[in-house]
């Protein structure tokens, strides 16, 4: 069950404790409960409801195979993917008890690494780092980051939105759904796993193989996988773009005379920014943006252990989504 605390912020502020996932090497994994750096004057203290577990940056923390990161090592509390209530807000910050926020994970814990921190029942967080959303959300609200993170690769000067899409995967179909929301023709999306080709909302989902087309202007890998770069340059018309969307923990390598003819283009898609949460934020509340249908998986944050593995290896999980409501 939750429990109920008495906190005042800043110094002298009574210690707190949450229970979080805690990774102390590559599958070595347990629910722990770990102590809170106190909070400051800027700052919240956020009950968080319900976190999702990232198929991307978070899998790499769980093989070992994720490449020297600033700020990062083991042990450590993974998730950038949190949503919840604040509790306790400084006076300054803007927020109050009761509001509904999306937290992009927290470096709050006394003895863990916490660049992404967002998979525990409690995060202590500065308030500019969260953003409001509407208390209706549910566990959809632990989704912002990974809708900010497909708008941040599509907008701003001179991008094209997706006319081919790879992997139909979340992030591939958030991507999807908004370019259909900016009003662009339906992108095709490529899905080599036929249990993953459901779902679509208004767009096609092929098997590459079946595509004969060489004249994409605008190619989106959401896969991460590093080995099609070659098959999806000959996919480019002259000129076109590949937008690097994955995080990709080898190294990158492909032939340079089909690019050179192509006179291919690539670009990297960063992290999102602030701008990116605002956006997508008002597409939320303007009901062109939608993100049902993406949690297909949803347990218990006790259950941290078997979920972890599962998100990561079971093909049917698109999403998988732990409740800290009822931790223990």
């Amino acid at each position: 069950m939750r429990h109920e605390f008495a906190l005042k912020i800043g110094p002298g502020s009574e210690d707190l404790e949450a229970r979080a996932v805690f990774l102390n090497g590559p599958k070595d994994l347990r629910l722990d409960t770990l102590a809170l750096k106190p909070p400051g004057e800027g700052d919240l203290v956020v009950d968080i409801s319900y976190s999702g577990i990232s198929t991307g940056t978070e899998k790499l923390f769980w093989t070992g195979e994720m490449p020297p990161f600033p700020g990062s090592g083991y042990p450590l509390v993974p998730g950038y993917e949190a949503a919840g209530e604040v509790v306790e807000a400084g006076s300054s910050t803007g927020f109050k008890p009761g509001d509904q926020v999306f937290v992009p994970g927290a470096d709050c814990f006394a003895d863990a690494f916490g660049l992404f921190g967002g998979a525990a029942s409690r995060l202590v967080t500065r308030a500019d780092r969260v953003t409001r959303i509407d208390s209706g959300m549910g566990p959809e609200g632990a989704l912002l980051a990974l809708a900010a993170t497909a708008r941040h690769a599509m907008a701003g000067l001179n991008k094209r939105v997706p006319d081919l899409i790879v992997g139909h995967g979340v992030l591939g179909r958030l991507l999807a759904r908004l370019t259909i929301a900016a009003g662009a023709p339906a992108p095709t999306v490529w899905e080599i796993s036929k249990a993953r080709r459901s779902g679509a909302e208004g767009y096609e989902v092929i098997d590459p193989a079946d595509d004969p087309r060489r004249d994409y202007e605008a190619i989106y890998d959401a896969s991460g996988n590093a080995a099609i770069l070659n098959d999806l340059i000959g996919r480019l018309t002259k000129g076109g773009e590949i937008v690097l969307a994955g995080f990709y923990p080898q190294g990158l390598s492909f032939a340079f005379p089909p690019a050179f003819m192509k006179e291919a283009r690539l670009r990297v898609a960063a992290e999102w920014a602030r701008e990116d949460l605002t956006a997508v934020s008002a597409l939320l509340d303007s009901g062109a943006l939608s993100l049902n249908g993406l949690i297909t998986h949803h347990v218990a944050a006790e259950a941290a252990k078997l979920a972890y593995p599962a998100a990561f290896e079971n093909p049917d999980c698109l999403k998988m989504i732990l409740n800290w409501k009822d931790a223990a």
